[in-house]
């Protein structure tokens, strides 16, 4: 994330995507076996959203899958899955919070791009990502069959949202990206390779979104003018009732 925040100001899924898809391309290794690359699969088996309220935590499991004859060719001990998951406007994770030691011992790096600023409502916000790099070594050396998993779970808090006659603002949370980064001896220098699923290889999970329903203030229904009519007790209290809603 760091690289593209370095191109664009703000995070947009079709630069993003774009970034993804051609420069990012840039970086898989040159001078080794293609199929290397088309030995790795990464997918996301579940997705789901936890608690309640304005403070949940995004639930999602990461599983990786490299061809056996592939296994051995990898520097598994220099190598790392690295998970990037976009947030929606009005959805941030604090970066204080992520730096936890205790709670996220299990990861190389944790980090948030983008958009920072936690005091910040919904509609002068801008969007974020939160990055993760996770040790995959061991996970390669002892890979069964069907591959590997780790479970991520990512404290999340909604912003103040726009006033909304329903009472609610519903955003949606989509799938993170995923790939893996090896280095692997060059003939002059080490090489930072990257490793990705084929676009129309993705597996996807149950759910390739969640819907996060965040309170929001109601907005105060518009006031009827009220005219001068013939005087009755059912008038008088239909109009204290009006004036005390709109008040």
């Amino acid at each position: 994330m760091k690289s593209y925040f370095e191109n664009y100001e703000s995070l947009h899924d079709s630069s993003f995507e774009d970034f993804m898809a051609h420069q990012l391309s840039s970086s898989l290794c040159q001078g080794i076996p293609d199929n290397w690359n088309v030995g790795v699969r990464l997918s996301v088996r579940e997705l789901s959203l936890v608690g309640e309220g304005s403070h949940r935590h995004l639930s999602s499991s990461i599983r990786l899958q490299i061809a056996a004859a592939s296994i051995p060719k990898l520097p598994a001990h220099l190598c790392e899955v690295i998970v990037i998951q976009r947030l929606p406007l009005g959805v941030f994770a604090d970066p204080f919070e992520l730096q936890n030691p205790h709670k996220h011992k299990a990861f190389r790096d944790i980090a948030v791009f983008g958009d920072t600023n936690l005091e910040l409502p919904s509609f002068q916000s801008n969007r974020s990502a939160v990055e993760f790099h996770i040790d995959a070594g061991f996970n390669i050396l002892f890979m069964q069959n069907n591959g590997t998993e780790f479970n991520l779970l990512l404290p999340l808090d909604a912003r103040y949202q726009p006033l909304d006659e329903s009472g609610y603002s519903v955003v949606e949370i989509g799938e993170p990206d995923m790939l893996m980064r090896c280095s692997v001896e060059g003939k002059q220098h080490k090489q930072s390779c990257l490793f990705m699923s084929p676009p129309n290889e993705k597996a996807k999970s149950t759910s390739a979104t969640v819907a996060w329903k965040i309170p929001a203030g109601m907005k105060v229904p518009r006031c009827p003018k009220l005219e001068a009519t013939n005087f009755s007790v059912i008038n008088f209290v239909i109009r204290r009732q009006i004036l005390h809603i709109c008040s």
